[in-house]
């Protein structure tokens, strides 16, 4: 322990601590903008620095250790005065045009230049030009970037991808696309995790929600929508709801005020994805000698991207299951449009994701197996559908909870947890569990692959089939670990869930930002909550899904079901990390 003072106030810390750190922890405010705890401590934007007895120079909070005897002081004249230069130096090289920016009211620096009262700028601007590019899902703002690096550690240190990076010298220092290439032809995997961790406009997914509205407006047009698990326990953070009243009837409510025709829940693929991911595991594991191992859930489109470009060699032993979204696309534009005797190329299909790599994956050229168009014609991420109910005026308050519409509005337990890390996991041994014993397990058996762990392991026995030895990870750091130890030949699994973002879909790239906060664990466990609260908590017995069976596709893996649910993973392209 090292015996300091801060503001008069005498502690005692721990060595080894930072300045920022120890104040944050006494209740002192301390203003930071580039700062992510253990991810980005370079005191890139100097605006947390503090004064310190006995040296000349003001010392940045975020990275300087403390030591014995130190005498500092956070708030005084030379400390703000120093703060606001600094900030309004930064701001010089920054497009302010707040009114229209994406993150107008959720930008840490426009809340900071509010707080430190910057009302005027005494230097020329001179933001940097930029080169806008709409063909990726995710779409940098050159003139927005402050050069704090908080993109470039997060897929650094978090992800491992090391997509962005310092391009440039001296004035012309900025931050890009790493070896000076466009986004779109990288290995990107387009998980969004560095727009979340931007503290402005400078990163944002693609807005795709004018697409949506000529749709909507359209009368020939019959609008479909569906959303995803993740998004009922994230889409009214941005209301300040409580997870209870901000029921998925509520928000159901607010998208038929929207005008759109019919209103889905993805739960129903997801049930339908472990029919048939389930169905194709036990008949991998069951004729084990036909099949290379692991098998990987494929419902993770950043988690297919990954692995096409890092280890392509590993792609056949993805399940050939479509994700939930893209399943949905095909059923609705198939079974449901002739169902409703609805012409497909009239349907317009919107899917609410948490996810920004999503917008890539309905895009893709394997998935128009419907009728030849496109089987999800667009892709919303959780902040687009907030921003659509405020622009048409919508308070989630005032509205009475609605439910979905039928048949492709079910779901059970089962589904709901494909939202959290281990979800899939822990849904697909449920079902795979009935089909080998035609019984049911309890629907707890395998909560070992819960938690927020980001790499889990378990090995659980399935009478008349044998020891399944399992895999759950999330983030591409671990992924990339688990992957190459399984190179190695370290570890030995039979089946692995991978999710591209740390702790699953809850906390994916198109949820609600919270600067500085990560809100995976706590959506991830209200996810397990509502399936704990399910009537239902097993895929196989979702009855819309045994209708659809019944009328339409007769059974998992059959040929309708092979046609529509499943793809090639390898019929597409993406730059391996040799060539991008």
């Amino acid at each position: 322990m090292v015996n300091i003072e801060i503001n008069g106030k005498a502690l005692s810390v721990p060595e080894g601590s930072t300045i920022l750190s120890v104040a944050q922890h006494a209740g002192i405010p301390i203003p930071h903008l580039c700062f992510l705890k253990d991810i980005n401590e370079i005191a890139a934007c100097r605006i947390c620095v503090v004064e310190l007895e006995g040296t000349q120079r003001l010392i940045p909070a975020c990275n300087t250790q403390v030591e014995e005897g130190m005498v500092i002081k956070t708030n005084s004249p030379r400390v703000r005065s120093a703060r606001r230069t600094n900030l309004r130096l930064i701001l010089s090289e920054h497009n302010s045009t707040c009114t229209t920016c994406i993150r107008s009211g959720n930008c840490a620096l426009q809340t900071l230049s509010h707080d430190l009262n910057i009302h005027y700028q005494p230097y020329r601007l001179q933001p940097e030009k930029s080169r806008v590019d709409l063909e990726a899902p995710v779409v940098r703002e050159a003139s927005k970037c402050i050069k704090c690096m908080r993109c470039v550690q997060v897929c650094d240190k978090i992800q491992g991808m090391h997509i962005w990076d310092v391009a440039g010298t001296g004035s012309r220092t900025t931050v890009d696309v790493s070896f000076n290439r466009l986004l779109k032809n990288t290995d990107c995997t387009f998980c969004g995790q560095c727009v979340t961790h931007c503290p402005t406009g400078a990163l944002t997914v693609r807005d795709d929600s004018n697409k949506v509205l000529r749709a909507l407006a359209d009368p020939e047009i019959t609008t479909v929508i569906q959303v995803a698990p993740a998004i009922r326990v994230a889409w009214a953070e941005a209301f300040s709801l409580s997870p209870k009243f901000a029921a998925a009837g509520r928000m159901v409510a607010a998208l038929r005020r929207m005008g759109f025709d019919y209103i889905f829940d993805t739960n129903f693929t997801a049930d339908l994805t472990i029919m048939e991911e389930g169905s194709e595991f036990l008949e991998r594991f069951t004729h084990r000698s036909k099949y290379r191992w692991p098998m990987f859930t494929s419902c993770c489109p950043g988690w297919v991207r990954f692995v096409k470009s890092q280890f392509p060699a590993y792609t056949e032993r993805l399940s050939s299951a479509k994700s939930p979204q893209q399943m949905f696309g095909a059923i609705a534009k198939s079974y449901f449009a002739e169902k409703q005797g609805i012409d497909p190329h009239k349907m317009f299909v919107v899917s609410i994701m948490p996810c920004s790599a999503k917008k890539a994956e309905c895009e893709l050229p394997t998935m128009k197996d419907a009728c030849g168009d496109p089987d999800v014609d667009a892709v919303l991420t959780t902040r687009e559908m907030v921003r659509l109910l405020r622009s048409d005026s919508i308070v989630p308050t005032d509205l009475p909870e609605e439910p979905f519409d039928s048949p492709l509005g079910s779901g059970t337990g089962a589904a709901v947890i494909f939202g959290a890390s281990g979800g899939v996991m822990d849904a697909a041994l449920r079902s795979a569990y009935y089909l080998v014993t035609s019984k049911n397990p309890k629907p707890d058996a395998f909560a070992a692959v819960r938690g927020d762990n980001p790499w889990k392991e378990s090995s659980f026995a399935i009478p008349g089939a044998g020891t399944v030895r399992v895999a759950v990870v999330s983030g591409l750091s671990s992924t990339r670990a688990l992957m190459e130890a399984l190179e190695a030949g370290t570890v030995d699994y039979d089946f692995v869930e991978v999710m591209a973002c740390p702790g699953g879909c809850a906390g994916g790239g198109g949820q609600p930002i919270h600067d500085g906060v990560e809100m995976a664990e706590e959506r991830g466990e209200l996810l397990w909550d509502l399936d704990a609260r399910s009537k239902i908590r097993f895929s196989h017995e979702n009855p819309d899904v045994k209708a659809l069976y019944s009328e339409y596709l007769k059974e998992p893996l059959g040929k309708k079901s092979h046609h529509l649910l499943h793809t090639d993973h390898a019929a597409w392209s993406v730059p391996t990390k040799e060539k991008a």
